[in-house]
């Protein structure tokens, strides 16, 4: 299968600050792909990149900016506009041909038709992490990159922005997100990145993970991350060791 992202040798500096240090992977189609590791590792510093929101110092992206749905933690919404107003903005910007049509169906698939003249500032958490996610979707991208979609939403909500994101990936869009819950990536990654001062560690299948851990199958992957990253070598599954 081809891949819908290809990520080569990336490294992103801060004058002295090395952020990212040769990060290389690829992401097939329909897969979602958990960035794991500890506060700092350069999780959304990656994400932003893939996003084009800034560029990385060197190494390459295969998809253009406008090919990666972008939902960052903080949502870019406008509270006082209702939710198919921030849709129609956000697709002109992105230079939607038909502008209408991607508003109704961002409004279908992310289940707010009902609430398309609400303004998002009355919307719950949930809801308007819901929009926040049909930005990054309206110009319909083949990858979408997630930086903790997830944080500060009830179990509830997350239960139910977890199902639309499943069905994304269902349907063929490639989806990496970042998180800190490490169960969130148990439950619902098909592939794990970990990440830890810039430099990419680890990349492979929770059960993977687990394994070079030394735990069970089925077993607790927060304690595998910690594990793992104490481990005296930890050469990347996958990618080049650092």
């Amino acid at each position: 299968m081809s891949s819908a992202l290809d990520v080569r040798s990336l490294a992103k500096r801060y004058g002295e600050l090395e952020a990212l240090v040769d990060v290389s992977f690829s992401v097939a189609p329909g897969e979602i792909v958990a960035v794991l590791g500890p506060n700092g590792a350069g999780k959304t510093t990656l994400l932003s990149i893939l996003a084009g929101v800034q560029p990385p110092s060197s190494g390459s992206v295969s998809r253009r900016a406008r090919e990666v749905g972008w939902a960052p933690q903080q949502p870019a919404l406008y509270s006082k506009l209702s939710v198919a107003e921030n849709l129609e903005l956000f697709a002109r910007l992105e230079g939607v041909a038909d502008t209408a049509g991607a508003v109704a169906r961002m409004l279908g698939q992310t289940g707010l038709a009902a609430r398309a003249d609400e303004p998002v500032g009355r919307l719950s958490g949930g809801n308007r992490q819901r929009v926040n996610v049909a930005l990054g979707l309206i110009a319909d991208p083949p990858v979408l990159a997630l930086d903790e979609p997830s944080a500060s939403l009830d179990p509830g909500q997350r239960d139910r922005l977890w199902e639309f994101i499943a069905a994304l990936a269902a349907d063929g869009t490639a989806v990496i997100f970042s998180s800190h819950d490490v169960g969130e990536a148990q439950r619902h990654g098909t592939r794990v990145l970990v990440l830890a001062e810039g430099r990419l560690l680890f990349d492979g299948t929770p059960g993977e993970l687990l394994a070079d851990a030394g735990e069970e199958q089925g077993g607790d992957l927060e304690r595998a991350l910690v594990k793992y990253l104490a481990l005296p070598s930890t050469s990347a599954r996958g990618a080049a060791p650092p």
